[in-house]
């Protein structure tokens, strides 16, 4: 029986036979970078602006729904303006020829997300990738335990921008979306080594993206 001790292997320990001897030797990792690298990167290297160097619960005497710096990750702050979906103009949701009467813009302290529809929303900060990072972005519990489901694709090396979230509205009722406060959770994972191209060498669609942004070809 494995024994489960911390960073002993099954194959170490002869439960699992090692059949792939040198293919274990190529094996790439991905560990996952602590709140002081964040903090550092994002004081001498930009990487994150306007950065919030602690996790932020209130406002004055008000609760918000966390932003900034945690243990892990970042927490970044949803803006206040938002592209809500609509039907109004029974226009045709293409990513290849987007139209944009498929949507009407929101700006104010919070948006009202249809009951299952859809908006996207862009965030306070602008990030800057370095090369040897990959991003993944997380919905918050808060929202998630109400229906609200974020989607960010991962921030690839050396992109940078701001980020256009994408907000799912699952339940039967109207969704309240607060502007300034937490939607998402930043998690940066470290590469072994460096990529040979990066999403600023391939000049991507999305590269230096400032609002929100709809799709592109």
């Amino acid at each position: 029986m494995f024994s489960g001790r911390v960073g002993v292997s099954p194959a170490a320990e002869g439960i699992l036979p090692d059949a792939f001897p040198r293919s274990r030797n190529l094996l790439t990792f991905m560990g996952i970078h602590a709140d002081h690298w964040i903090r550092r990167m994002a004081k001498e290297h930009g990487m994150i602006e306007p950065f919030e160097e602690k996790l932020v619960r209130k406002s004055g005497d008000a609760q918000v729904i966390s932003y900034g710096l945690s243990s892990y990750g970042y927490d970044l702050r949803v803006a206040d303006e938002f592209k809500v979906f609509t039907n109004v103009y029974n226009a045709v949701v293409d990513p290849k020829y987007f139209d944009p009467r498929s949507f009407v813009d929101i700006q104010g302290e919070y948006c009202l997300v249809p009951p299952n529809s859809f908006a996207l929303a862009r965030s306070v900060e602008y990030f800057r990738i370095p090369r040897d990072v990959l991003t993944l972005c997380v919905g918050k519990s808060t929202y998630a335990r109400c229906g609200i489901i974020v989607n960010v694709t991962p921030f690839e090396p050396e992109w940078e921008g701001h980020v256009t979230l994408e907000i799912s509205n699952t339940t039967p009722l109207p969704a309240k979306i607060y502007s300034g406060e937490g939607l998402a959770q930043v998690l940066f994972l470290a590469a072994n080594e460096p990529c040979e191209i990066s999403y600023a060498d391939r000049a991507g669609k999305y590269q230096s993206q400032r609002g929100i942004t709809t799709p592109r070809m």
